[in-house]
């Protein structure tokens, strides 16, 4: 799973595109070093944080979270990225499952 839990919440590795046409969890899929990833699409544009913005928005909304509850660890400036959903992990993590049908 692209997913792990933590003591304050759960951590999520995605893949982001941004200026995808549409904000959408596209699913599960696997890098080429077989490492799964959340997809994600967003309409920003990758500039001054626009679309890391946008991510976080949309995970927080697809879980039902408050924005300031998620927070991006890593890959700023890259396509794959680590956020950090603050909350109590094992709901959270059945949560995105749900979301994303595993």
């Amino acid at each position: 799973m692209p997913w792990r839990i933590r003591p304050e919440g759960i951590e999520v590795r995605v893949r982001v595109t941004p200026k995808g046409g549409r904000d959408a969890i596209d699913g599960v899929e696997a890098l080429s070093d077989g490492r799964p990833v959340l997809k994600v699409r967003v309409r920003a544009a990758p500039e001054d944080g626009a679309a890391n913005e946008g991510v976080r928005r949309l995970l927080a909304k697809a879980l039902g979270r408050p924005a300031s509850a998620v927070t991006l660890e890593a890959g700023a400036t890259a396509r794959l990225k680590t956020f950090l959903i603050a909350g109590e992990g094992e709901a959270l993590a059945k949560d995105i499952a749900a979301v994303t049908g595993r």
